[in-house]
């Protein structure tokens, strides 16, 4: 299926003014990153503890971050999570430099006592667990079974743990009439839950925490497997063309990420674990492109020998853009559906591979192919500047 008919584009002759535009921008990018404020390093990479948090109602910003500067630990950080009628807020701490610790617990504590001061001692049914709630059960006995401690356990725990299983699949109880929903639990335990518990303003949805030794190893790690992804396909490119060809393609993939790097130290979005996966599989999605022109610059050395490289090159890329264009836009088709509906939680995953199809398609003809070419007429000079030096001996 071709979308673009024949075409006679010389590409390669703007290849300085490509290679110039993409020098200034990494150039740019590596001085916004080192010089000014750099990457967002997520929680994985600097350690820390991060909750997120889910309320009953819209959450009062100023309020919580006074909760937080009583935490007395790093710079807390506040900011809304996915759609803003889920009131769900992400809390991040940094762990002091060079100090470990979980700070969940005091995370939780300080929240109860800013906003769950009303409700007293009572059986919180949005924070407590299946285990609090089974062990309340348990010592009440609402049905009367007469079991001891470990049999009414057994009995209530299942009831205990449907409870706690609507919660976790609504985020929060809003209201006590949420109970009469649930099925598996007795009428006279949804009672006794209804008469003894209460509902405080908010839930924990979930919680991370990573130590600074262990955000360091992760931040090697992330490095060592995009350097190893980057020299197997050196090695891959190499082996199944030759060895300009794999120049020009890890050129194109350096060219890639730090660029993608740039745009997500610009944009401030955190780098952490999805975020490294999405950099490798931008990785993978750039090298296909570069391998699909010199696979076919491939073919048409074998088929038109002699002629001049840059313009088999040329022919090559012209060939191949009508599949560059339907490759590139029914990936752009999907991953626009993740970037928009796919909520918070892989929307920097999907801005990553966003970004990646507009440079790893640029790149395969912008950068690959002229380092490429470049890297071949430099070898084939130093073949003649060889044979020319043997034959004067």
């Amino acid at each position: 299926m071709r979308i673009i008919g024949d075409t006679n584009i010389p590409f390669l002759s703007y290849r300085k003014i490509a290679l110039s535009l993409s020098l200034l921008i990494i150039i740019g990018g590596l001085a916004y990153q080192f010089l000014g404020p750099g990457l967002n390093l997520g929680i994985d990479f600097v350690g820390g503890t991060q909750v997120t948090i889910k309320f009953r109602g819209e959450p009062d910003l100023g309020l919580l971050r006074d909760s937080m500067a009583d935490l007395e630990v790093g710079t807390p950080s506040l900011q809304r999570f996915d759609e803003p009628e889920k009131h769900e807020i992400l809390i991040r701490v940094e762990n002091p430099e060079g100090e470990e610790g979980d700070f969940t617990g005091p995370i939780i504590e300080l929240l109860k006592r800013d906003l769950n001061s009303g409700i007293g001692d009572g059986f919180d049914l949005n924070t407590q667990g299946a285990q609090s709630l089974t062990l309340l059960l348990a010592a009440e006995d609402p049905e009367g079974t007469g079991l001891d401690e470990e049999g009414a356990a057994l009995h209530y725990g299942p009831m205990a743990d449907a409870v706690l299983g609507f919660r976790k699949e609504q985020g929060i109880f809003t209201s006590m009439d949420q109970l009469d929903t649930i099925d598996g639990v007795s009428d006279e335990s949804r009672a006794l839950i209804k008469e003894r518990a209460v509902l405080g303003e908010f839930a924990l949805l979930g919680a991370e925490s990573v130590g600074p030794a262990v955000g360091a190893d992760l931040q090697n790690k992330a490095r060592a497997a995009i350097g190893f992804s980057l020299l197997g396909m050196l090695i891959y490119i190499w082996m199944r063309f030759q060895l300009p060809f794999g120049v020009g393609a890890v050129a194109a993939l350096f060219h890639d990420v730090l660029i993608t790097l740039t745009a997500l130290a610009i944009t401030g979005r955190e780098i952490n674990l999805p975020t490294v996966a999405a950099l490798l599989a931008l990785v993978g999605y750039s090298v296909n492109d570069s391998v699909v022109v010199f696979d076919r610059v491939r073919e048409n050395l074998k088929l038109h020998r002699g002629e001049d490289l840059e313009q088999l090159m040329n022919t090559s890329i012209n060939q191949t853009l009508s599949r560059t264009f339907i490759t590139s836009g029914t990936t752009l088709m999907v991953v626009l559906s993740l970037y928009f509906f796919g909520g918070d939680v892989i929307n920097t995953f999907a801005f990553v591979l966003l970004i990646g199809i507009f440079v790893g398609t640029y790149s395969s003809i912008f950068v690959a192919s002229p380092v490429a070419l470049w890297m071949h007429r430099l070898l084939a000079a130093r073949r003649d500047s060889k044979r020319k030096k043997s034959r004067r001996r």
